[in-house]
């Protein structure tokens, strides 16, 4: 089992930065890659930035310039502790959307699983 735990949304003026954490714990032996996904009142969830275990990115074009996905890893003895990032600038009121963190990992029994989060709320205001 994985939990994944979301942190950072909120309201914000438009210009304004926030930074959203994703931490995956439990029994995993590896990361494939870390997702943020947006969704909107009314549209459809969107890719908006991927980091993988070799660290390439890949963002939306809306996004490219001003989120930054990053992520840092603990390994202790007994589980792997993964935490992504999206730092976010320059916001736009287009921005405003559920942020979803999605994990794709593998784990000890090399048995490949996909995680969603809960959701966070961010909020601009023009």
């Amino acid at each position: 089992q994985v939990q994944l735990v979301e942190s950072g949304g909120g309201l914000v003026q438009a210009g304004g930065s926030l930074r959203l954490s994703c931490t995956a714990s439990g029994s995993i032996f590896a990361i494939n890659l870390m997702s943020w996904y947006r969704q909107a009142p009314g549209q459809q969830r969107e890719l908006v930035a991927t980091i993988n275990s070799g660290d390439n990115t890949n963002y939306a074009d809306s996004v490219k310039g001003r989120f930054t996905i990053s992520r840092d890893n603990a390994i202790s003895r007994d589980n792997a502790k993964n935490t992504a990032y999206l730092q976010m600038n320059s916001l736009e009121p287009e921005d405003t959307a559920v942020y979803y963190c999605y994990v794709d990992w593998l784990n000890y029994g090399m048995v490949r699983s996909r995680t969603w989060g809960q959701g966070t709320q961010v909020t601009v205001s023009s």
